[in-house]
């Protein structure tokens, strides 16, 4: 018979009550009312209060468990998904596509516009304008403490810009911050040893990234023109960093071929980021990691006879 047996997986529905009977329901805490209307956040969404069969409980699509009183004193948990209609998944996907695209924007313009700005500046060993100084970045030492490959590139262009005539000074910068590791001294080595008076090598001992070695070779060393030398994935944003540091700068960039083809493409995707780094110092002219008073060593080489 209809009614004699209850659905499985609901309870039989409980007997009308007139709203007399239920204001008079009493729980173990004392005289029990339904409540009123009133509203919460659950997980970000609105959770309301409504009539559910003959008390009340939640109304609408909300988001989490919430407590609903059905009467008598009695509550249940109601699990309801956040707002599953159409619109509300819209808004989801509308926020996660935004979002996405801020992302994008952050990373690409910066990029863009650092790549813009070197391009214009690259030149060959063969076009490069006679410029007094050539600034050699750091690219890391091998075991004994000699240059890597790559750091051995950017020295050699030096040195033959150095015997055309091209340029009068070299500048290395790079990193001597910790015990057994100095790339100016083991980069001037390689120049002498390959042919350059060792006055005219000036040695900067605080270039611990490129931003920092382009604004400490103007603001130290008071380098305003220079050709920067560096492997051909990394010149343009090297050109940059020192454009923003005032200095009238052209760019090299040496052959990044690797025996290792991973690092290579490890190498290319860090310009991403490390180009949005590039874009908010200049942006915002960050000071070096050290500043440091000025030196007299270009000033020096390019006066020597």
């Amino acid at each position: 018979m209809r009614g004699s047996c209850p659905h499985p997986t609901r309870p039989a529905p409980r007997a009308r009550t007139s709203r007399a009977e239920r204001g008079r329901s009493t729980s173990a805490f004392g005289p029990h009312r339904p409540r009123s209307r009133v509203g919460t956040r659950w997980g970000g969404d609105r959770v309301g209060w409504g009539r559910v069969g003959g008390g009340w409980g939640l109304g609408g699509h909300y988001a989490g468990v919430v407590r609903a009183d059905v009467g008598d004193g009695v509550d249940v948990a109601l699990d309801r998904p956040a707002d599953p209609t159409p619109q509300g998944r819209g808004r989801r996907w509308r926020w996660g596509l935004g979002i996405a695209a801020a992302l994008v924007v952050l990373l690409l313009v910066p990029f863009a516009w650092v790549q813009a700005v070197g391009q214009a500046h690259l030149r060959t060993l063969e076009t490069v304008e006679e410029t007094p100084v050539a600034l050699v970045l750091g690219a890391g030492l091998r075991p004994d403490g000699s240059p890597s490959t790559y750091l051995r590139r950017r020295l050699d262009a030096a040195r033959v810009l150095y015997d055309a005539g091209t340029v009068q000074a070299v500048l290395v910068s790079g990193d001597s911050g910790s015990v057994g590791h100095d790339e100016p001294t083991a980069m001037r080595d390689y120049l002498v040893e390959n042919g350059v008076p060792t006055q005219d090598v000036v040695l900067d001992y605080a270039g611990f990234d490129t931003h920092d070695s382009c604004v400490r070779a103007h603001d130290v060393f008071g380098v305003d023109r220079a050709v920067v030398l560096t492997q051909d994935y990394h010149v343009r944003r090297a050109v940059f960093s020192c454009v923003a540091a005032g200095i009238d700068t052209q760019g090299v960039g040496v052959s990044s071929a690797s025996v290792r083809p991973r690092q290579a493409v490890e190498w290319r995707l860090r310009e991403l980021p490390a180009s949005s780094k590039a874009w908010w110092d200049g942006l915002t002219h960050a000071d070096p990691a050290y500043g440091g008073p000025g030196e007299t060593g270009v000033r020096d080489a390019l006066l020597a006879p």
